[in-house]
């Protein structure tokens, strides 16, 4: 019998922590043997002491070419592929942290959520773009070879963290142009790939998930504003997100759902 592998992208962000530790626990309780991926961009000190599950730690820039390199790395995994989940993303970068540009040169940018349209940096939307929708998708262009079915895997769910404010229905407040314009093209890309695996890659399920406001450091500077109980940790959201991702039907669409596992309009 085939061994069930799981990957996670953007493994050192709050909530693919705790997805890969709900992973463990889980596998760990049920004595049930797993291959966990774990992509990202800097080291990872994840430590597992049991011989069901079996850890492999991959460091990747996010560059293309080396998303290419990486996913040809897990050749060995194609047909075990049961769960992807994506939560690389970026909604404000502080000014004295240099980031990769689009166009791979070092830049200083003062990445936050606009308030109006005089915010608006060129430079800065670019990279919302390159990290909220191009990335994820690279890594779904890269990754698609591998989910092929085996005898197992009857069942291929790949959730990518999304937004609600992404949803263009939804928008009734505006502001947050970049954040939200690349969360919508995200949501997009993923619902056109939706329509390529229904003729493709019949078992597979594509969701776009709105964690909700989760205490992260990407929502630090924006959590004085939270309703009360309404700042999840990273732990609920990732038990929640597991659970839709096992219990979503393979229907041939892609899905737009919040941390409940309720629709949100596209």
């Amino acid at each position: 019998m085939t061994t069930n592998s799981y990957v996670i992208i953007g493994a050192s962000s709050g909530i693919a922590k705790a997805v890969i530790s709900e992973l463990i626990a889980q596998h760990t309780e049920q004595q049930l043997t797993a291959n966990i991926i774990c992509i990202s961009r800097g080291k990872l000190d994840i430590v597992v002491d049991d011989e069901l599950i079996k850890l492999k730690l991959l460091t990747c820039d996010y560059h293309p070419t080396s998303i290419d390199k990486v996913c040809q790395q897990l050749q060995c995994f194609r047909g075990s592929i049961v769960r992807v989940f994506i939560c690389n993303g970026i909604l404000h970068q502080n000014t004295d942290e240099k980031i990769d540009a689009p166009v791979n040169q070092q830049q200083q940018l003062n990445i936050t959520p606009e308030k109006r349209l005089e915010d608006i940096d060129a430079a800065a939307l670019m990279w919302l773009f390159e990290a909220n929708s191009i990335t994820p998708m690279m890594w779904l262009k890269y990754l698609t070879p591998l989910l092929t079915p085996n005898d197992t895997a009857t069942k291929c769910v790949v959730s990518v963290l999304s937004a609600r404010v992404g949803s263009i229905s939804d928008n009734q407040l505006g502001g947050w142009y970049g954040y939200r314009a690349s969360k919508a093209a995200l949501n997009m890309l993923i619902k056109t790939t939706a329509i390529e695996y229904a003729r493709r890659l019949k078992h597979v399920k594509l969701i776009a998930f709105h964690p909700g406001t989760t205490d992260t450091p990407l929502s630090k500077p924006f959590q004085a504003n939270v309703p009360k109980g309404k700042l999840f940790t990273p732990e609920f959201v990732a038990k929640q997100l597991i659970d839709i991702a096992d219990n979503s039907d393979v229907d041939g669409t892609a899905s737009f759902v919040d941390w409940a596992g309720n629709n949100i309009t596209w």
